[in-house]
């Protein structure tokens, strides 16, 4: 059975880059969407819309609101874990041994 290959330091630095990008986006797309569902709320209370209606619609927000903290520790992981990556690739006298200009 052949043995996988190492994946290349610099290959590493993007996905992890692109993770910690992806994940600071998705957890800004959480709080904008909380924002526009407590605005939308609060206009159906305004409104004197069906009550069942106002429930549901304060459940899809409660949702929401608990994918924030789950989005934002997910965020924080990738960030440590791109920083521990960085760390663990710089020289002694500081420089990275990863060639930027390559990708």
């Amino acid at each position: 059975m052949p043995r996988p290959k190492a994946i290349d330091p610099e290959r590493q630095l993007v996905i992890k880059t692109r993770s910690v990008e992806r994940l600071a986006k998705e957890a800004n797309y959480y709080k904008e969407e909380t924002k526009e569902n407590q605005d939308k709320l609060q206009k159906m209370k305004d409104e004197n819309k069906d009550h069942y209606d106002i429930k549901k619609f304060a459940e899809v927000l409660e949702e929401s609101e608990m994918m924030i903290p789950d989005s934002e520790n997910r965020l924080k992981k990738a960030v440590n874990d791109l920083a521990q990556f960085l760390e663990g690739h710089e020289n002694h006298d500081g420089s990275s041994e990863l060639n930027s200009e390559e990708w």
